[in-house]
């Protein structure tokens, strides 16, 4: 993948839930602001942002059409999301031909990389939104840009070693729940041998328990060389009225017992707690890149 070069465009996409009220206006043009301080160009977002306003369908950023227009229209060498929510998996049904270029988003997100990943094109990074990027510390900020600009060696990111061992294999990153909803889809990258990092938000223990539970049924945590946690933010609240009669009398087991408890018997490395996810500190990563997991030192290294 070609690195970007100062005076390249930027594509802003919306893929998914629509752009509401200023205080998002306001973090898509500081996201702009900082994608122009490293001399690339974005378009106007407030432009973009009264179109978006516009063009709402439902509790989505526009049509599917629209959206995937955002999408595909484009032959700047780099598309941003602006932000996540839900609907990107629905332009999946389209069959795009995803740009052959950087593409960079999170959470909702998921879908989209997952799919350019599956389809053999490079150039998928899991990491900020337009809408995150401004709120990033400057390290996650300056490690995003030498990313995109092929400005040295990435440092690695440490997290907590929770099973030991030492495996390396392609990264892939994403969100659980969109994750999940791949499973058994043609957009589903290759998992033998891979080192798989999940995040989430705002998921019951209870009901990440019954994501994890699928993908061992059907072998597809079976198939990892390691596997990595980022943050799961908001994941480990006892008050969800949906949960299960046990756990609102006191009797649940907690995000982390049951994290370690679906991944204890696979015997590969396993790392929780890195900087990947819906809290500031969202380290971007490249998907399909070589990587080693450390379950000892708690470390992923970039190796190629």
């Amino acid at each position: 993948m070609r690195p970007l070069r100062p005076g390249d465009p930027v594509q802003l996409v919306a893929a998914g839930s629509a752009l509401l009220g200023e205080a998002t206006a306001e973090r898509l043009q500081a996201g702009c602001a900082v994608l122009a301080s490293w001399g690339l160009r974005p378009p106007d977002p407030e432009a973009l942002r009264q179109r978006w306003l516009e063009r709402h369908w439902g509790y989505l950023a526009g049509s599917d059409a629209e959206r995937l227009a955002d999408l595909t229209d484009s032959g700047a060498p780099l598309l941003a999301c602006v932000r996540g929510g839900w609907g990107a998996a629905r332009l999946l049904e389209h069959q795009p031909s995803l740009p052959q270029g950087w593409l960079l988003g999170f959470s909702d997100v998921t879908s989209l990389l997952w799919a350019q990943q599956a389809g053999g094109r490079s150039g998928a990074i899991h990491g900020p939104l337009l809408t995150t990027l401004a709120a990033e510390p400057a390290w996650s900020q300056e490690r995003l840009r030498r990313l995109l600009f092929g400005d040295g060696t990435l440092p690695a990111l440490q997290g907590e070693g929770w099973a030991g061992g030492v495996a390396t294999g392609p990264l892939l990153v994403g969100n659980l729940t969109v994750a999940t909803h791949l499973l058994g889809t043609r957009q589903l990258p290759p998992l033998r041998g891979a080192i798989l990092v999940l995040e989430d938000v705002g998921e019951a223990p209870y009901r990440i328990e019954r994501m994890l539970t699928h993908w061992r049924l059907c072998g597809a945590l079976q198939q990892l060389a390691g596997i990595g946690f980022g943050s799961f933010s908001g994941c480990d609240e006892a008050n969800d009225p949906a949960a299960p009669a046990e756990q609102a009398a006191g009797r649940r087991f907690s995000l982390a017992e049951v994290l370690r408890e679906r991944t204890a018997d696979l015997a590969i490395p396993v790392v929780a707690g890195l900087p990947v996810g819906h809290e500031a500190g969202n380290a971007a990563l490249p998907l399909g890149r070589l990587v080693r997991l450390d379950g000892d030192s708690g470390h992923l290294d970039l190796l190629s």
